[in-house]
């Protein structure tokens, strides 16, 4: 292995913690939850640093329940690593759970497909970190500070595992702002002579800029889903909506499509579209729409458009429990929106990415709207996160898309 570029030493003695839960705080982590709040917190023998290890004891008899990290800057104070008894946290534990999630993963990569996610945050057991793997780079990106400690050791992990050439080190706004000699974007290991990568998603080809892009460079979660409605878009007019760059997009041209249009606010991410859009081969004709969606959407309306396959994919519309409503609104006047845009005998594809709102709710409102609007319809297909995101708590559940033949 090339040798991983220094990473600072925090602490040089990680402390360990003895934690006791309220009986909400305990039966969290009896069920398996991998968050304990700071005001769970019934006793804990002596003040914390970020990373230090907590070992969680039952109340009633102090066995021990679980294990964790203390996360001194965010309300969510422990993250749990293992829950049961007791457990040691060294480089073979951290190793074990790389090991266990890559196997999760294993059968999309028996497909034409060099892009996963090897770590989803809590899902894998590593509560606020995430390693996605394009072709043979690794872009990590942090959101706790309680990852500084164990950094190396994990990084060495996920390089063996992955057998990835060069990782790529990420920070959350949050932790770009603590005191770290780590910045976003920094090369850890190997080489990066073009910091945007080439990769392969079922045939198709992107790229992904690892260094600048939206969280690692690319959203991996809708993958199966690009994948099936490239599939339906032969010889099909395609409308994108929220499309960045080009996911939807580039599998319509790729499968054929006579005419897609990609929809979104950034032009830069336009840009992105077209480039991934020419690193395959097509025959129909790629136009761009750069502009507030909900604008767009009506100005299309307005001029009389229909396409045969609609696309809407927003960003999170509900990030704070205090955004609920207004999500549900937004929600409601897509899927009304994507109606009108939808032609006859057309398919309407709705997704969801606001951990806030339901799946129940999310296809509820989808109902409402398609009801009202006195077409018959049909719900032919819900999907949620492809394999390379799996779901290990309620809350990692955010991703929801319906299937709606119109007419």
């Amino acid at each position: 292995m090339n040798q991983l570029v220094s990473i600072p030493e925090y602490k040089n003695n990680i402390s360990r913690l003895a934690i006791k839960l309220n009986s909400n705080g305990e039966r969290s982590v009896l069920r398996g939850h991998p968050w304990v709040f700071e005001n769970s917190i019934l006793k804990q023998n002596k003040e914390g640093e970020s990373g230090d290890i907590c070992i969680i004891f039952r109340k009633r008899d102090d066995s021990v329940i679980g294990i964790g990290l203390f996360d001194k800057a965010s309300p969510i104070r422990i993250k749990m690593l293992h829950h049961g008894g007791a457990q040691k946290i060294d480089n073979d534990f951290f190793n074990t759970v790389i090991k266990k999630a890559f196997k999760k993963r294993e059968s999309l990569l028996q497909t034409n497909t060099n892009s996963y996610r090897l770590i989803f945050g809590e899902n894998d057991g590593f509560p606020g970190l995430i390693a996605d793997v394009y072709a043979n780079v690794l872009v990590i990106k942090l959101y706790s500070e309680i990852w500084f400690p164990y950094l190396k050791t994990i990084v060495e992990g996920l390089i063996t595992t992955s057998k990835s050439e060069t990782v790529v080190l990420r920070l959350s706004r949050h932790l770009q702002q603590s005191q770290t000699a780590l910045t976003d974007g920094q090369i850890i290991y190997g080489e990066l002579e073009n910091e945007v990568i080439q990769f392969v998603e079922h045939g198709v080809n992107f790229s992904a800029n690892v260094i600048k892009g939206h969280k690692t460079g690319y959203f991996l979660d809708h993958r199966d889903n690009r994948r099936r409605v490239g599939e339906l878009s032969k010889g099909k007019s395609v409308l994108d909506v929220f499309s960045y760059a080009g996911g939807f997009s580039v599998h319509a041209l790729a499968n054929q499509a006579k005419e897609v249009t990609s929809l979104d606010i950034s032009k830069q991410a336009l840009e992105m579209a077209i480039d991934n859009g020419k690193l395959n081969d097509y025959s129909g004709k790629h136009i761009t729409i750069a502009g507030d969606a909900f604008i767009e959407m009506e100005n299309l309306i307005q001029s009389g458009k229909t396409y045969d396959v609609v696309v809407i994919d927003p960003p999170s519309f509900a990030k704070q429990q205090s955004e609920i409503s207004l999500a549900k609104k937004k929600y409601t006047q897509l899927a009304r929106l994507g109606e009108r845009l939808t032609a006859k005998k057309g398919l309407l594809v709705l997704a969801s990415c606001s951990s806030r709102i339901s799946a129940d709710l999310f296809f509820d409102i989808n109902q409402q709207v398609l009801k009202a609007s006195k077409r018959s319809f049909k719900l032919v297909l819900k999907t949620q996160h492809d394999i390379d995101h799996p779901i290990s708590f309620s809350e990692g559940a955010y991703l929801k898309c319906g299937y709606y033949h119109l007419d």
